[in-house]
């Protein structure tokens, strides 16, 4: 597949409506709950401190960033920095995460792969660096089951995506695509219409009858279902050994190389609280629920996080190959023009941190930095 995709204004018609980037909002899809500028959860720094007094990270409130919600409710990124203290910022759109890394306002940041893309290409390689993959999956295909019975019965219905150009829109326009389906991108109408509709009002959208089913993340898929909706598709079940990325950690290339100790240690923090969270599924489930209901005021209901929590797998591995194959999509669709990729990731402190975990070590597909 063609690995890259460079970000393009937004043809005539959706220009207007869209000011912002087009795939820098990719992970606004994945909010759920209040933007907060500076909600973080307050743990002493105790023991050496690194070179910097203080690494700020930014994170969504939702559970396919479940590995910063996690290790930070249970003190593990903390652990791993000693005295440099821990600041966590929850974002729920992906242009302010990226604009935060941009300004200096945050250093590191748990993100997706459109924004991820946007943020590089935008600054002509110079703001970040992927460092670190997150988590894979966690997105679905849930429909009204008294109007979609089967994926073929999705022709001719109204169905929402977050936002124009984020991830899971190229997603649905891509396999749309396949179908043999026919959608205008910018304005979303054709043989299927999609919607473009924020997270937060989705269910209510669904509940309305306004929308017949959406393509979207966890948790707003299962709270869907929890409404009536129905699962018709896994996005996993239609890629490669069932795994994409849906979240990176991104890094800002002056943090990096200023204070590359941090960075090593959030990583170890980031490696140990996936193994934690894959050791211990229950717990991790529930630890992410109580940083949530922090977060955002209440938790999630017990159907809808024990809809969620199986889709999504926790990993280190970025998923190189996969995120060529979204931006290639994207490309496809007709929404973005080919962007140079080369040297968006620096996988090296992973890989380094992984050796010592006697853990096996992940590629860039070509796209790493020299």
């Amino acid at each position: 597949m063609p690995a890259s995709v460079r970000t393009t204004t937004l043809r005539r018609g959706a220009a207007a409506a869209v000011a912002l980037p087009l795939l820098i909002g990719a992970l606004a899809s994945c909010g759920y709950g209040s933007e907060a500028a500076d909600d973080t959860k307050k743990v002493s720094a105790k023991g050496e401190k690194l070179s910097a007094d203080t690494v700020r990270l930014g994170h969504f409130p939702n559970l396919t960033h479940a590995t910063a919600l996690v290790g930070d409710q249970e003190g593990i990124f903390q652990k791993e920095l000693g005295g440099t203290q821990l600041k966590t910022v929850p974002f729920n759109a992906g242009p302010s995460e990226i604009e935060a890394l941009n300004a200096g306002s945050i250093d590191i940041g748990f993100i997706g792969p459109s924004p991820s893309i946007n943020g590089y290409t935008k600054s002509g390689g110079k703001n970040l660096r992927i460092i670190s993959g997150s988590a894979s999956g966690g997105v679905k295909l849930v429909v009204n089951p008294d109007k979609i019975k089967s994926l073929k019965d999705v022709k001719g219905k109204r169905i929402a995506t977050p936002q124009l150009g984020n991830t899971q829109d190229v997603a649905f326009l891509h396999w749309a695509s396949e179908q043999g389906w026919k959608v205008d991108a910018q304005s979303g109408k054709g043989d299927v219409s999609v919607v473009r509709t924020d997270n937060k009002v989705t269910p209510d959208a669904y509940k309305s009858g306004s929308i017949d089913g959406a393509w979207v993340p966890e948790p707003t898929a299962s709270k869907l279902v929890s409404e009536g909706a129905k699962e018709l598709l896994n996005e996993s079940d239609i890629w490669p050994d069932k795994k994409f990325v849906i979240t990176n950690i991104i890094v800002s290339q002056k943090f990096l190389t200023e204070h590359p100790d941090v960075v090593e240690a959030v990583l170890r923090g980031s490696v140990k609280t996936n193994a934690w969270i894959n050791a211990h599924q229950d717990k991790a489930k529930a630890s992410a629920n109580a940083r949530l209901k922090e977060l955002s005021g209440k938790p999630l209901g017990a159907e809808v996080i024990d809809g969620a929590w199986p889709s999504i797998q926790f990993t280190d591995d970025p998923l190189a190959a996969t995120l060529q194959a979204q931006a290639d999509h994207a490309v496809n669709a007709g929404l973005l023009e080919k962007p140079e990729l080369k040297g968006i990731y620096d996988l090296k402190p992973l890989n380094k941190i992984l050796k010592a975990e006697g853990k096996p070590e992940v590629a860039d597909a070509g796209l790493g930095a020299e």
